[in-house]
């Protein structure tokens, strides 16, 4: 006798239909759509506006419980901002990564002042919990107020050259910018990107560091850890 499949509360699709659904849009440059249409190949009849519910209510909570299992971050910070066109305005979106290129908080803002800045800093220290020992930025002089007031002590390396990690992590954004014809609202952009920041990089380590048998080892871990993170006990 067969058990019944497990289903998130308040949700008649399988759990393992709803976590590949959100899986397959934030990994790849997917639109609401494109995962219907898959998922229909695959038996699974559901519209695209039941997997769009499906990734605003999951996609940050799946994020959230995927940083928490990862590793420590590293010591040293590399910060960027972008710009993004929003209904004809500019914002600007704050990236920090560490020196492993694992994306540890982004912030989308009207400003890029040293107001902004100050606030980008706080936030990303209140989910890192530690002190970095050193912080690599660009030329902004924003970020050398935020630093001389949030983190004293702390080195801070201005250099267009240096921070190449971070302005290389921007590139999934812009893809999926275009791919969704921009985004509608500052509160959409931060909501989507937070979410897909952590689950896009978690299943991409940085493969061209890896031989093939540690790249399969790291893929592996990586769905496992999915897994745990979305299974039904733990979501629920």
């Amino acid at each position: 006798m067969t058990s019944e499949p497990s289903t998130y509360p308040g949700y008649r699709f399988p759990a393992e239909v709803v976590r590949h659904a959100v899986w397959l849009y934030h990994l790849f440059s997917l639109s609401f759509r494109d995962v219907e249409l898959l998922l229909a190949e695959r038996g699974v009849v559901v519209s695209y506006e039941s997997i769009r519910r499906w990734c605003l209510r999951f996609g940050t909570d799946f994020s959230a419980r995927l940083r928490k299992r990862r590793p420590k971050p590293g010591d040293t910070l590399h910060m960027d901002e972008v710009y993004l066109k929003i209904n004809g305005e500019l914002f600007y979106l704050w990236r920090a990564v560490d020196q492993h290129g694992v994306v540890l908080d982004i912030l989308v803002q009207k400003r890029r002042n040293g107001t902004a800045a100050k606030r980008f800093f706080k936030r990303l220290l209140a989910s890192l919990k530690y002190k970095p020992r050193k912080i690599v930025t660009d030329g902004l002089r924003s970020y050398g107020v935020a630093q001389r007031e949030v983190l004293p002590g702390v080195k801070h390396r201005t250099s267009r050259y240096l921070n190449n990690r971070a302005e290389n992590s921007h590139r999934p954004t812009r893809r999926r910018e275009r791919g969704m014809q921009r985004f509608k609202s500052c509160e959409q952009a931060q909501r989507f990107l937070s979410a897909h920041a952590m689950i896009y990089g978690h299943f991409r380590p940085r493969r061209h560091l890896m031989t093939a048998g540690g790249y399969r080892r790291a893929r592996d871990n990586a769905f496992r850890v999915w897994e745990r993170a979305t299974c039904v006990q733990v979501a629920a």
